[in-house]
């Protein structure tokens, strides 16, 4: 056994919640029922700091646009979750790999399983910075309880390097912390005391596809509400682009089909050549000036 010295947190999600205190007495249906009730307030939560998250947003896009990237920090289920949101967004905008980077306590051995004492190496969370970011960067940490040591080691190396630094949390008494904007979602005591990969997990989870899809949106990788820059990887894929086209131009599939293959598969190519009649070529070069944006394509070229 470890004979560390033990840390109590003291955090909103470390509480006892007095809604649940006899869970462990109800019958299945009604232990749902209670989780349930308790997962419904955390939207709420969320919606209370979307001018905080917004300003992160914008902070993100300031980076991307410069030539920097977004960098996710966590431990445990936050380091989980930045992994899962980092991945997942290059298949459905095509991003380059390198724009959001996703950095676990523990490394890609933590994923499956936990790794001892990696959440309480500040060193490790600075290091892993200072080896990876730059000015032009922006950090975010992801921290249920807001004082997790690898995370407020990574922000204080950003800092220090002259990067943006932003704190996802559930703690709103986590005072001084080296983050530009802390985005604190007020989450309250978890249903099983201090298991925060339940209510303080799912905020982070809102946070971070809000957070990205925004970016995403404000970098040019969607057209109204469609994935205009996914990857077709796969046959079901293939048939989303043909949708996606469809829906967004009213062309036959047939024509849909031979537009995208004109475009040799670029989706984006073969919408704006449907949507102003401009050959591939022009189509091409007119969103390689509107550096990927759509919209600003079509206007160039008078759609």
């Amino acid at each position: 056994m470890s004979q560390d010295r033990a840390v109590r947190v003291d955090a909103p999600t470390e509480r006892n919640n007095p809604r649940t205190r006899d869970i462990d007495l109800l019958p299945t249906l009604d232990i749902l029922h209670v989780l349930n009730g308790e997962d419904r307030t955390v939207p709420v939560a969320v919606g209370r700091v979307l001018p905080e998250l917004a300003r992160a947003v914008d902070m993100a896009v300031d980076a991307l646009r410069a030539g920097g990237r977004v960098h996710y920090v966590g431990a445990g289920t936050s380091g989980r979750l930045a992994v899962l949101d980092a991945a997942e967004l290059i298949p459905t905008f095509n991003v380059p790999p390198d724009w959001i980077v996703a950095h676990q306590a523990g490394g890609a051995a933590a994923f499956q399983r936990a790794v001892e004492n990696a959440e309480d190496d500040v060193d490790a969370g600075a290091a892993e910075i200072r080896e990876s970011a730059s000015s032009d960067d922006l950090v975010l940490g992801l921290a249920a309880s807001g004082r997790t040591p690898y995370v407020l080691g990574a922000l204080a190396a950003a800092q220090e390097l002259g990067a943006r630094t932003a704190l996802v949390t559930s703690n709103p008494d986590v005072g001084q912390v080296p983050a530009d904007v802390v985005i604190a979602v007020d989450t309250g005591p978890e249903p099983i005391s201090g298991s925060t990969r339940m209510k303080a997990g799912t905020a982070q989870k809102l946070v971070l596809t809000s957070f990205s899809t925004a970016v995403m949106i404000r970098m040019g990788r969607t057209y109204s509400n469609l994935m205009v820059s996914m990857l077709a990887t796969n046959a079901k894929l293939r048939g989303r682009t043909i949708s996606i086209l469809q829906e967004a131009t009213d062309a036959s599939e047939e024509e849909c089909e031979a537009a995208l293959t004109a475009a040799d598969g670029d989706l984006k190519t073969a919408l704006v050549h449907l949507l102003t009649g401009a050959d591939v070529e022009s189509s091409a070069a007119a969103l390689a000036v509107a550096d990927g944006h759509v919209r600003e394509a079509l206007r160039a070229l008078g759609g």
